[in-house]
């Protein structure tokens, strides 16, 4: 049965989990355009790169021994070049529970082919039995899978004792979720998920255990320079401050430092992850009282708070074939962007179908309430089209 359509929108319906919204006030009145077609080798230009890591290890809680430098390519290029630069010392054992996490998989397992090699991959929904993770082997894994809205719960199944390096994708984990740091090797992400800064560079954090590895390890297979942390066992430290490999946006730098700013005006790491869950706990009360929609993450201590993943759960719909089912789905959305209440919030394209809403630090709790009419109507509206009588 149809139900009467909503009049109040979300004031900013971008709910995409990547790049993300901007942060409540962002303008570009408040960057700084002064560097703009300056030289990234400038002493101007590298202190400010030197306050960009310096403001990300201050919200963060990073480690002071722990190195933290910028990459190319986003997350992607970050989880590169630790998997180029690091992998082949010891076996491996990779963690992957959907897309961006089945990446490195492949990536590791087809291109690098290190000796030894072991995959855990389960379905989408449910996590990997991380108590198979062997402490003696190197271990790659991502903190929450955004295709899957699944996340890491601890890090109580890595070992302290360990003997290889915990390489994690945290993209869509960092600055919302609890980083046990002496219990990572590297961490990676990028600047347009949690900080909804500009996308195209990523940030790579790296443990002392992580640059021992670079001394004394050096891999079989050709290194490309845009992920060339080491020569000859010389670790280019250098990167690590001030210094990058790529020329990166300088534009890009000021937005990141923008976000970062505003991080630190509303209280830092704990006030971005408190504005998270209060978003999530919308979403949450919403399933609850909602018959015909469920999460996609089957066990509530594994829900990521960030990007949250939904499938429909109406046993009409599960009597549809799978095409329909995908077809229900994608006229569901099509409903919510034609009405700019929820742009790019569709579900991943390898993932079942349903919806995806981000809830990170930059997203209103607010417009995440005034999304739900909104998607209860469309539901109701593309169910009484399809099983509408002959």
């Amino acid at each position: 049965m149809s139900i009467a359509k909503p009049t109040v929108k979300p004031a900013d319906p971008r709910f995409s989990c990547g790049p993300t919204a901007k942060h409540p006030g962002w303008s570009p009145a408040n960057l700084d355009w002064s560097l703009m077609g300056r030289s990234h080798r400038s002493k101007e230009a590298r202190a400010r790169i030197r306050d960009l890591t310096a403001r990300i290890r201050r919200v963060l809680g990073v480690p002071d021994d722990y190195h933290i430098g910028m990459t190319a390519g986003s997350d992607t290029g970050a989880m590169e070049m630790a998997l180029w630069s690091l992998l082949g010392a010891r076996p491996v054992d990779l963690f992957g529970w959907e897309a961006f996490g089945l990446d490195w998989v492949v990536d590791t397992m087809e291109q690098l082919k290190p000796a030894g090699a072991r995959a855990f991959t389960p379905e989408y929904g449910v996590l990997p039995d991380f108590s198979k993770a062997d402490p003696k082997r190197d271990c790659v894994f991502t903190w929450n899978g955004t295709a899957a809205g699944v996340r890491v719960p601890n890090g109580d199944w890595i070992s302290d004792a360990r003997e290889g390096l915990t390489i994690c994708d945290a993209t869509s984990a960092v600055f919302v979720m609890d980083i046990p740091w002496r219990k990572i090797d590297v961490l990676t992400f990028s600047w347009q998920k949690a900080l909804g800064s500009e996308p195209g560079h990523g940030t790579i954090i790296m443990s002392p255990r992580a640059i021992q590895r670079l001394e004394t390890h050096t891999p079989s297979w050709p290194i490309p320079k845009l992920y060339r942390l080491a020569n000859k066992g010389r670790v280019n430290m250098e990167f690590f401050d001030t210094e990058v490999i790529n020329t990166p946006s300088l534009m890009c730098v000021e937005d990141a430092i923008d976000a970062l700013k505003w991080a630190e005006s509303i209280g830092g790491r704990p006030a971005m992850a408190a504005r998270t869950k209060k978003s999530f706990e919308v979403l949450e009360n919403w399933v609850a009282r909602t018959p015909w929609i469920d999460f996609l993450a089957r066990d509530p201590a594994t829900r990521s708070q960030t990007s949250v993943c939904f499938v429909y759960s109406d046993p009409d719909y599960l009597g549809l074939n799978t095409a329909r089912r995908a077809d229900f789905a994608a006229r569901v959305y099509a409903l919510l962007e034609s009405e700019r209440v929820a742009l790019d919030a569709n579900a991943y394209k390898d993932a079942p179908p349903g919806l995806r809403i981000w809830c990170g630090a930059t997203v209103e709790a607010s417009n995440v309430e005034a999304l739900l009419p909104w998607i209860e109507w469309a539901y109701a509206t593309v169910k009484a089209e399809v099983f509408a009588p002959a």
